[in-house]
Formats: C-alpha cells, structure tokens, sequence
C-alpha cells in the first residue's frame, strides 16, 4: 500500500528519467493510431502527398526552369522535409500535456517529460519517414548523391529545434487564452507553406522580395539544406546562425514562460476557451 522511495544519485536519476521519457514517447508515437507502424505510415503518406501535389504543381505552373541544376524530385523533397520536420514540431510541442492535464496526476510525470516526449516522437517519426522515402527513390528511381550528408542533417535538426523552441512558447501562452494562441499557431503554420522558402531558391530572389523572407527561420534553413544537398548551390542569402540565434532565443523565452505558467496552472484552466 505504501512505497517509500529511496534516494538515487545523479546518474540515477537521469537514467530514471529518460527511462520516462522513452515510454512517454512511445505513447506519444501511438497516441494517433493503434500500433507504431500506422502512424509512421500515415505520417509517409502525408509527406508523400505533399512530394506528389507540389511536383504536380511545379509542372503545371511550368516552374521546373527556376530550380536548381540536380535532381529535382530531391530538389522539392529538400524543402518538404524541412517544412514536415519543422511544423509538425510546432504542433507536437504546443500540444504537449500541460501541467494541468490528468497525466500530471501520476507521480513519475512532469511537463520536463511531456514536453521532451513530444519532441522526440515528432522527430522520430519524421527522420523515420524521410529515411523511408529517401530509401524507395534512391533504390527504385534514381541513385541520388547528398554533397555533404552532415550538414543536410545537421539542417533538420536545426529545423526541429526551432520548431520545439516556437512550440513551446505556443505551449506556455496558450492556457491564458487558448482560442487565440490557436489561431496564431495555425496562422504561423499555415503562412510557412510560402513563408519557409520551399517552393522557390533564395538565390534568385531580388532584395525587396527577400525581406518577406528572410525574417522566417526555416527559410534559412531550408535554403542552407540545399546547399548541403546539391553542390552547384552556394546559399549567400540565408544564414543558418540567425536560425540557430532565433531558436535559442524562443527556447529560453518558453522555458521562462513555461515556468510562470506551471507555477499559476489551475485545473479550471481546461474549461476555458
């Protein structure tokens, strides 16, 4: 009936820890579907679409001339990947439990674990996806070469992180008045299917059409993703330590805000809209 816990060093805490957080994001990866594998399928699926609708697009739109020279279905699956990996975080993160949700009622669960679980399984399953897609056209169409495979990756993760950083502001703003913190998140979100910079190169925009881009973090990683991918693109109108400055920046003021919410949080919260 009763458990008395006993102490644990350091390393036996934070092994404890992330023992918490891998079951919490192996909960998370299921929340949606049943088993594991659907909803690493949907989430294929749902990027494939993208990949098939923007290629359509191009094509109908006569836009394949303003691409860069290399491939170019990895050309398009350069910025859709980012754009999956970066919006999906911003949902993920925003959408955590908070400290008012009924898991927080269960003794081993923080908003530490609920927070870092969603990130986790939303770049789980992204990287898993991406690495299926890239797998089937590598082996299936066309035997593709990444110039610097190191940065590309680096770049999604950099595209992550920004993405958990602004969810996790959204995350802490949100219980002060949801509806409209909602409404700002879906209009971000929404705003990157132009604003991210996928669907054209940064190198060809002139100045006055680059001011409407370059105040957007995942334009600048995107852009330096196809430098890493492709080695005729040198990116000179992005740079990607303004993303990493922007990401950090949203990451310290949603950890401070975070922080100030949790210490205010009332259950009656959840009733408000």
């Amino acid at each position: 009936m009763f458990h008395v816990r006993k102490p644990q060093s350091g390393l036996g805490n934070a092994l404890n820890l992330m023992r918490i957080i891998y079951h919490a994001t192996v909960r998370h990866v299921r929340k949606s579907q049943r088993t594991p594998i659907m909803s690493l399928i949907m989430n294929m699926m749902q990027t494939l679409m993208f990949v098939l609708v923007f290629l359509i697009m191009f094509e109908i739109l006569g836009m394949r001339g303003s691409a860069l020279r290399g491939d170019f279905v990895l050309y398009v699956m350069s910025g859709i990947f980012l754009y999956m990996v970066h919006t999906q975080a911003v949902a993920a993160v925003s959408g955590a439990e908070g400290p008012t949700s009924p898991m927080m009622q269960h003794a081993p669960m923080n908003t530490v674990v609920a927070i870092s679980s969603a990130a986790l399984s939303s770049l789980y399953t992204q990287f898993f996806s991406m690495i299926v897609i890239l797998g089937v056209y590598y082996i299936g169409f066309n035997a593709f070469v990444v110039h610097d495979p190191i940065g590309a990756i680096a770049m999604i993760l950099l595209a992550w992180l920004s993405g958990c950083a602004i969810g996790l502001v959204v995350m802490a703003a949100k219980p002060w008045s949801p509806a409209f913190v909602g409404i700002l998140s879906t209009i971000y979100q929404r705003a990157n299917m132009i604003a991210s910079g996928k669907m054209f190169v940064a190198n060809t925009l002139p100045s006055s059409k680059l001011v409407l881009f370059d105040w957007n973090p995942l334009f600048h990683v995107i852009d330096q993703a196809r430098g890493f991918t492709f080695v005729n693109y040198n990116p000179r109108n992005s740079d990607p330590y303004y993303a990493a400055e922007v990401a950090v920046a949203f990451l310290m003021i949603g950890l401070v805000g975070e922080y100030y919410t949790r210490k205010r949080a009332s259950s009656s919260w959840s009733a408000k809209g």
